[in-house]
Parts: structure tokens; sequence; C-alpha cells
């Protein structure tokens, strides 16, 4: 007990000293930030594509409180060790919520969406009790972005600190990426992204974007930019048994119908199944009111696509559900019901966010999916992970299942990338990733279709698929930098 008492002492001593520092730069905070208004302004741009306006934000470090304002919170607390800046955030921006305080012992009665650490880890007395702090204020939502620089840039901090180009500040730590995920585990959080951004901080015309933007993204390049970025949430928790809506849309699928009445198990708590009929030319409307009729011990019911193309009747069913989960079964049934069960299974132990079928871990078989498919979607399968960061094997399944709340965020936040997937897949692959959602890949043996011919045009929809690539690149990893 007293080795404890002591060492929380010579961290009161260490924040006493560090506050002091900051306080003396506290003065000339407005003048460093004009003189590096280049690197701010980014940092606040990469955060801000990690952390949506009008979320509950806590920010440790917050300085002045600029980058916090900038997130736009709905309700925004920011705490610093310095009284100094404090006093100066509270002048420019009174709608936070600002308290003079070190990250080890804050205390506050409310959780939070997004907890920022931004440049703060090289500064703190002891890293793990401040994970454990952020972790007491985390619900199972929550995201927690962290931000620091990169030990191969030590050499050149020294230097511009020398050299007067940055203010000096008493550095402590240089936490690599590993160090920094192996504390959120400690803490029992999961890592969902770890990337690298910001070669180039100052600003050079033409220059500066080009670095940043482009070759910031090359495999042995992006090595050597000044930050680091990791986002985490709480490790999975079980939730109790939930209802499940099960969406199928179909376009002249009359052979499959009472399949997939017949096949499709009971799941969760209760199980409607909605049929989303796509202007079929055969009889699948037809053919899905007599199956209704035949089982009135189930919940089925079928509607009418509005628009086309099975993105289109994906957001139609899911506008109709009344359940927890939402599914996306195929009606060509290349992916068995049967299979439906592990993907519920999958979300309500909390292993992820959105949980996505995979075609490519058992043999494919014989003729289910051609040999340009299966190069095609390895291929975009690795275009996605190296955008987003999150490995998915088979971008293009299209069985996928998710909460109903995070498919409603997701459909919020669908005018950052536009209204353009004729699919869904991507919509909801790249929406998830953007809000941080965890991707969990569930294996499944894919199948023949018996009935009918596929919707699917390889080459038309594969260039689709391209330009969507290419402007999914532009979203995640270009954008942010370009703009002056």
């Amino acid at each position: 007990m007293a080795m404890l008492v002591r060492a929380r002492d010579r961290s009161a001593t260490d924040y006493d000293t560090l506050a002091a520092v900051f306080d003396e730069y506290a003065a000339d905070d407005g003048s460093w930030r004009r003189r590096n208004a280049t690197y701010h302004r980014l940092i606040e741009r990469i955060m801000r594509f990690h952390v949506p306006a009008g979320r509950r934000v806590l920010e440790i470090g917050c300085g002045s409180g600029g980058l916090l304002a900038a997130l736009e919170p709905s309700y925004g607390v920011g705490i610093d060790v310095s009284s100094k800046l404090i006093d100066e955030a509270r002048r420019r921006h009174p709608e936070l919520e600002l308290i003079v305080a070190n990250g080890e012992t804050f205390s506050h009665d409310e959780e939070f969406d997004y907890v920022v650490l931004s440049d703060l880890l090289p500064y703190v007395a002891d890293l793990e009790e401040l994970f454990a702090r952020v972790r007491s204020v985390s619900h199972s939502g929550t995201r927690v972005v962290v931000n620091s620089y990169s030990r191969v840039w030590r050499p050149a901090i020294h230097l511009a600190e020398a050299l007067r180009l940055k203010p000096r500040k008493p550095i402590r730590n240089w936490v690599d990426p590993e160090d920094v995920q192996n504390l959120f585990h400690l803490a029992g959080f999961e890592v969902i992204l770890t990337t690298r951004r910001i070669l180039l901080p100052k600003w050079i015309p033409f220059v500066t974007p080009f670095a940043n933007a482009v070759l910031a993204n090359l495999p042995l390049v992006r090595h050597l930019c000044l930050t680091y970025w990791i986002v985490a949430r709480p490790d999975g928790e079980p939730r109790p048994d939930l209802s499940v809506s099960v969406i199928c849309p179909c376009r002249n699928e009359q052979g499959h119908i009472a399949e997939i009445v017949s096949r499709l198990p009971e799941i969760g708590a209760a199980t409607e199944l909605i049929f989303v009929e796509g202007g079929s030319t055969d009889d699948t409307r037809g053919e899905i009111e007599r199956t209704i009729a035949r089982h009135p011990e189930q919940d089925i019911r079928v509607i009418e696509q509005p628009g086309r193309g099975k993105g289109d009747a994906v957001r139609a069913g899911f506008a109709e559900a009344r359940n927890d989960v939402l599914m996306i079964l195929d009606a060509d049934l290349t992916v068995a019901p049967e299979d439906l069960p592990k993907f519920y299974r999958a979300l309500v132990l909390g292993r992820g966010e959105l949980i996505n079928g995979s075609r490519l871990v058992y043999d494919i078989g014989p003729g289910s999916m051609q040999a340009l498919n299966v190069v095609g979607n390895k291929l975009f399968s690795y275009v996605f992970r190296w955008i987003t960061g999150q490995h998915v094997k088979d971008t293009l399944c299209g069985t996928k299942v998710l909460h109903r709340e995070d498919y409603r965020r997701i459909a919020e936040a669908r005018g950052y990338f536009g209204d353009f997937d004729p699919f869904g897949d991507f919509d909801l692959l790249y929406g998830a990733s953007r809000l941080s959602l965890r991707i969990v890949d569930v294996p499944v043996r894919y199948g023949a279709r018996v009935y009918g011919t596929t919707n699917i045009s390889r080459f038309r929809h594969g260039w689709l698929l391209v330009r969507m690539s290419l402007f999914a690149f532009w979203k995640f990893r270009v954008l942010m930098f370009v703009e002056r």
C-alpha cells in the first residue's frame, strides 16, 4: 500500500511539473497553432473522418479545445492538466464542458460515444491507468481514437524544436502502435483499425497534398508517416436473445421461393421473413403469395421494390423490418438458409458488428463461381483492406447481418459516399468501416443456383465495382488531404 501511495504522489508531482510547462506554453498557444496550421488542420480532418458530428465526445488532453470543438459534438467534455489552457479553451469554446484534471485520475458520471486521445500518449505518467480510466467511461458502442507520433520522426521533432519550428514540449514516452494495442488489450478493448497518416506536416503548394494523399499510402513509404492512428472498441459482450428480420430480395426466383420458406430456421426470439419482389417476368410474386397462404404460422410478408438493383431492394426491406437484427439472404439459395444461425451467433456474442459471409474459405461448388469471378473477388477484397484497414475475405458475398441500430447509423451517414451502389454490399461495408464497426467473416459453402439465371453482369458490374473502389479510395484516403 505504501508503494502505491508513493507512486500516486510521484504521478501527482510529475503532473505538477507538466502543468507548469503547459501553463507557460498557453500564452503562445495561438501563435504556435498559426505557425503549424497545416498540421493541426490535418489532424482535425482525419479525426472528423473517424468521429461523426453530433456525438458525445470526451477528449483527454484537450489543450485549448480547438480539436474537440471542430468535432461538433452534441455533448463535448475536455480535460487537461493545464489550468491556463483550460481557461483559454473556456474563453474560445463556451459550449464545451472543460475540466482541469489528468487522464489517470479524472472521474465523470457520463459515458461517451467517442473518446479522443490526440497527441497525448507522449506525456502520460501511467499509460495503463489512463486506458483503464477510458474503459470506465465507455459503453458497448464506444470508439476510442488514438493518434500519436511515430518513433521514426524522433530526430526530426528534436531538430524542429531546436530550430524553433515547433514548441519545445516535455515528451516522456515514445509509444509504438504495438504498445498501444497491448494497452488496449489490457484495458478490455479490441483494436479495429491501425493506420498511418501525414507524411509532410508543413504546407508546400502541390507537394503537401501529393505527399499526404498519394505517397503516404504506398506500402513502404507509409511507415515514414509522422502519425499513427488506432481505433478500438470495448470487447464485445453477449446480448440476450434478439428478434430477427430476414430480407430476401428476389427477381425471377419463382423456383426458389417455397424452398426458402421451408428451409429457413427459426432464429433468435422471433423471425420474420420479408420478400422484396423486384418486377419479375416470371410468377415470383404469385408464388410468394401462395407460399404465404400455405404457411400462416410463419411471419412472412412481401413488398414491392420501389427502384432497381439489389441494393435498393435491401434498403426497402430494411425500412420495413420490425425486428432487432437485420439479415440479407439471397434468393438464389447459393448460400444455405441453414447457415444464418451462425451469423446470428457471431453478432449476439459480440464477435463483430457487421457479420459478412465468406465463400472463399471452403471449396467452391461446381458451377457456382467462375474463375474470373474468384480472381476479381480476391482483388476487391485486397483493395478493400488497403483502403479501410479491415480484413474482409469476400466483399461480394450477399449474406450480411447487423444490428438495426447500426444500420440506422450507416444509413444516416450514407450521404458521405452517395447512393450509387446497386448491390448494397459496398454500401454496408464502407459505411460500417467509416463508423469503425467491427467486420467479421463467417465461412459459408457456396453452391450453384438450380433455377433461373444470375442478375449479375460480370463485366458491366465489375467496371462499376472498380469505379466504386476508386471513389472509396478518394473518400477514405485522399479527400482530407487535398482540400486547402
